[in-house]
């Protein structure tokens, strides 16, 4: 009797077991896996439709953008030799564009080419150092708007004569700094030696003392160089292309063309570019 009592209970225990190991999950474990963050899930949007988080997708622009630069650039970008921080037209652009858009930031310093190589493989966020807007870059990167014209002018030493335009310099040396749109122009001129430089700082260097016959330079930069150097360098004829800067983005960072373009178009309203030109350019 007492044994089959004994076996009566272990059969109760035994079938509890299972519908216990049948039953559904309770809701606390449904909501650790509908936890926001987690990669793959769907959960509501604050007033919307169930939105799927992205891994892949960059970090919000709250966070802190990096801003490459080439500080051999003046009067646009270049380092302050006793402060030993970066300044420069596109610098106080670029300071009083991030303040409208509410952006925390960083700037790196590198070498031109280096610095479009990694802007195009995403190791940055954005650029700004006097950036011609292209169509093959264009193919790289996102740009903003334009925000100053950049045509291409010629150099020369203040007093040369012989050189009116692009035509005049056939036979000559022509000087421009590697990676810019002044060295595509000297390189398509017929019959022109073309001699690269690292900076601008030291083709304007070698013109100014008989070394090379002329600089081809956006407008801008060569402006900036005269104003140093007036006694020393001319330009010469008119700008010869039809060219703008503009702020260059990784293209996985279109979320920051949308913040930027507004922030710009709001301190050009501020007159902060005519402002900055006044400061930086020779009496434009």
């Amino acid at each position: 009797m007492k044994k089959n009592l004994f076996i009566a209970i272990i059969m109760m225990m035994v079938v509890s077991m299972l519908f216990a190991a049948c039953a559904p999950k309770n809701e606390v474990v449904d909501e650790a896996v509908q936890e926001p963050g987690v990669v793959g899930d769907e959960y509501p949007a604050p007033g919307g439709e169930p939105e799927v988080a992205q891994p892949d997708a960059y970090p919000a622009p709250g966070g802190v953008i990096t801003i490459a630069t080439d500080a051999t650039f003046p009067p646009f970008e270049m380092v302050d030799e006793n402060t030993k921080e970066l300044i420069g037209f596109d610098i106080e652009l670029m300071k009083a564009i991030a303040a409208e858009a509410g952006l925390e930031y960083e700037f790196v310093n590198l070498p031109f080419d280096p610095m479009l190589a990694g802007l195009s493989e995403c190791q940055y966020d954005m650029a700004i150092a006097a950036i011609t807007i292209t169509e093959d870059r264009q193919k790289e990167f996102f740009f903003s708007d334009p925000y100053i014209d950049a045509g291409q002018i010629i150099v020369v030493k203040a007093g040369k004569e012989g050189i009116n335009s692009k035509d005049d310099l056939s036979g000559m040396i022509v000087g421009a700094q590697l990676g810019t749109t002044g060295e595509i122009e000297a390189q398509s001129i017929d019959n022109v030696t073309y001699k690269p430089y690292d900076t601008y700082d030291l083709a304007f260097l070698d013109l100014a003392n008989d070394q090379i016959d002329a600089v081809i330079a956006d407008y801008p930069t060569a402006l900036g160089f005269i104003a140093k150097n007036p006694d020393r360098l001319q330009t010469v004829g008119e700008k010869f292309t039809d060219e703008s800067y503009g702020i260059a983005f990784c293209k996985n960072r279109a979320d920051l063309v949308d913040l930027i373009n507004p922030a710009l178009q709001k301190v050009k309203e501020q007159g902060v570019i005519t402002d900055l030109a006044g400061k930086y350019l020779a009496g434009e």
